[in-house]
């Protein structure tokens, strides 16, 4: 049985974690592979691959901002196989180049396959075993299963699969109302297929703000079939290759949809049940996230956990952050390091963009904790003018003592830029004053949405109205 001085289980940012300042380690690095690809969720299947359609699909919408400024665009084209296969020609070569380099590696021996925990600090995995002194889990996430029976005849699509169909699909029913059914709706919808969103709740997006929430709903259900408080009932082949989708609303009453492609979008769960974690006495929490504490250790000693695996944010640049942490807490035992999880921020990339860091109004509404908030159209401003925007926002909400944002959320075009400065405000606890007052904001940028949201909170040190649009 090989021993190792290091085990990294998960070849996404566990992968990352083996920079040079490992060399002198004998390292064991354990991949199950996503679809038979190295590397994790993000670069497989998640962010980048995602936001590479995103963009095509932006650029499909571009007749529609054209046509509010007075100029005539004829309707995009898309190339499903070729926008497909420019993507995946980059990702998949990547992945391969990523694998060939660790193999390469002399102090690293790669091995493929499921894990499982056998024991203290042993695992099994591509029939054999391996021990170790110390553990890095990084296994990730996989799709949340439908809570329906599927028949063999019906496919279900998720994210990790619906991006390398063989063509546009005519129509497609997405089971989902979060970040990921609201990207592949706003994708294959701009690319010109018939699509259905079928949510469990009242509203898209139902954990963003709710005058986010809301505007975000509204503007989707303009473009596309939005059904909202309808649960999954059962999936049935139909005539002609398609699925009959059957749902029913709060009192029983039922509903049939007919798609090419079914896509369940309800999310992501942690892969940590599928490893045995007991017998290593690692220990998951009731949502089955690893226990970690601030310094990543998990339960067991010399065992730690890092990215979806064990963080409820399920965001690539929360793993990276933490992927720092690890990397140092393992090269510094003596001198740990903790993880911050304050003002971590997400954006949402359909259509409209979502950015947002910071509680949402009815989070604090509900804690009762005391704020003001500020709400800026984009059209109040000069480059909200130009864009001739009627439907964007900036929304604000601060603390009335301290003068500290406590949350903000954007929705409309560039929002996921436009979020960052705020971000930085919140991450070094930057008053609204000083951020306001003491830089230049460039005239007329769009940025000005956000300094004149700013400047609208009634808070300490607020001594004046927001600048007018034209100044």
């Amino acid at each position: 049985m090989p021993h190792y001085d290091l085990c990294v289980i998960g070849s996404g940012s566990g992968n990352s974690l083996l920079d040079e300042r490992f060399t002198s380690m004998n390292v064991a690095l354990v991949d199950k592979g996503i679809n038979g690809a190295f590397g994790g969720t993000c670069l497989n299947v998640g962010c980048i691959p995602t936001k590479m359609f995103v963009r095509p699909a932006d650029l499909t919408r571009a007749r529609e901002a054209a046509a509010a400024v007075d100029v005539s665009l004829p309707w995009g084209d898309a190339d499903w196989p070729a926008i497909r296969d420019r993507i995946f020609g980059r990702i998949d070569a990547i992945s391969s180049s990523g694998r060939d380099w660790r193999i390469e590696n002399e102090h690293i021996t790669l091995f493929e396959g499921e894990a499982r925990f056998t024991g203290e600090k042993t695992l099994g995995v591509a029939g054999g075993k391996l021990t170790a002194d110390r553990f890095v889990i990084a296994t990730g996430s996989r799709p949340r299963p439908l809570a329906v029976a599927v028949p063999p005849e019906v496919t279900v699509h998720t994210s990790d699969t619906v991006m390398r169909l063989d063509r546009l699909p005519k129509s497609m029913v997405i089971i989902g109302g979060g970040f990921i059914a609201a990207e592949f709706a706003h994708i294959f919808s701009a690319f010109g297929t018939r699509v259905t969103i079928i949510n469990r709740s009242g509203t898209l997006l139902r954990k963003e703000d709710e005058d986010v929430a809301k505007r975000f709903t509204t503007r989707m259900s303009k473009r596309m079939a939005v059904r909202l408080n309808q649960k999954l009932v059962r999936l049935e082949p139909d005539e002609g290759g398609e699925i009959l989708v059957v749902t029913a609303d709060h009192e029983g009453i039922e509903y049939e949809y007919n798609a090419e492609v079914l896509l369940n979008a309800t999310g992501r769960i942690p892969n940590g049940d599928t490893m045995n974690l007991a017998a290593a006495g690692v220990e998951m929490d009731d949502d089955g996230l690893i226990r970690v504490d601030e310094f990543q250790r998990t339960t067991a000693e010399g065992i730690f956990a890092m990215g979806d695996v064990s963080s409820p944010a399920q965001l690539k640049h929360v793993a990276n952050h933490e992927t720092r942490t690890v990397q140092h807490n393992l090269l510094h035992p003596d001198d740990l390091i903790a993880s911050n999880h304050n003002a971590i921020p997400h954006a949402v990339f359909g259509d409209p963009q979502i950015g947002s860091v910071g509680a949402t109004e009815q989070e604090l509404r509900e804690s009762g904790r005391r704020y003001v908030k500020a709400i800026q159209d984009y059209g109040s401003v000069a480059y909200g003018w130009a864009m001739e925007d009627q439907h964007s926002f900036c929304k604000l909400l601060a603390d009335p003592d301290t003068g500290l944002l406590l949350g903000a959320h954007i929705i409309g075009e560039q929002a996921s830029t436009l979020i960052q400065p705020l971000i930085q405000a919140m991450s070094f606890n930057l008053g609204i004053r000083d951020m306001a007052r003491g830089q230049y904001w460039i005239h007329p940028a769009l940025t000005e949405v956000v300094e004149n949201a700013l400047l609208s909170l009634a808070v300490p040190g607020y001594d004046g109205e927001p600048d007018p649009v034209n100044e």
